[in-house]
């Protein structure tokens, strides 16, 4: 009988710990919120940079093995949606074409198609959803941690564009967290 009780209360204290652990893997609602604005950070950084860059050095690369200056800031906006769309199981994105980015205005277009599909995407996401897991390119995450990945994505890929600042002895846009 005491056997039994301590295995009944070894289970429930199992049942509670995973009970426990399942509600500190889930993520607040009010992240959302937070994912919200470093997307329109990301957006603006790409914009900031694009603004920032004299048109005639967009088809210019830092480096030999580099994307030129327009395909790098197209390649760091681009990647939301078909991360998105691939990870989260969005619908198709629908881009301008990738040929117009070697004009600002082009370029800008692109940037702002890309981060308006990422950002309907996340705010219609439903909360299930959001809890669910994916795969992204090889490791298993809840879908809400994928945004976070796309962000680290876009701060990477646009900070390799200073140097095409610095070869045109130009400063990047401004820092702009603070």
């Amino acid at each position: 009988m005491a056997s039994r009780r301590a295995a009944v209360a070894g289970t429930v204290l199992t049942l509670a710990l995973c009970a426990a652990a399942s509600v500190r893997a889930q993520m607040p609602e009010s992240y959302r919120q937070t994912q919200m604005a470093a997307l329109e950070i990301d957006r603006r950084l790409a914009l900031a940079m694009a603004d920032s860059m004299q048109e005639r050095y967009y088809r210019e690369k830092a480096t030999p093995a580099q994307r030129d200056f327009a395909q790098q800031v197209a390649h760091a906006a681009g990647a939301v949606p078909m991360i998105a769309a691939m990870a989260l199981g969005g619908p198709r994105p629908s881009l301008p074409d990738s040929g117009t980015i070697h004009t600002r205005a082009g370029l800008r277009a692109y940037v702002n198609a890309a981060y308006d599909y990422g950002a309907n995407l996340l705010r219609t996401q439903t909360a299930a959803d959001r809890e669910a897991s994916t795969n992204l390119f090889g490791s298993m995450m809840p879908k809400w941690q994928v945004w976070d990945e796309i962000h680290q994505h876009t701060i990477w890929t646009l900070g390799q564009v200073v140097a095409n600042f610095r070869a045109h002895g130009n400063p990047p846009p401004a820092f702009m967290f603070f």
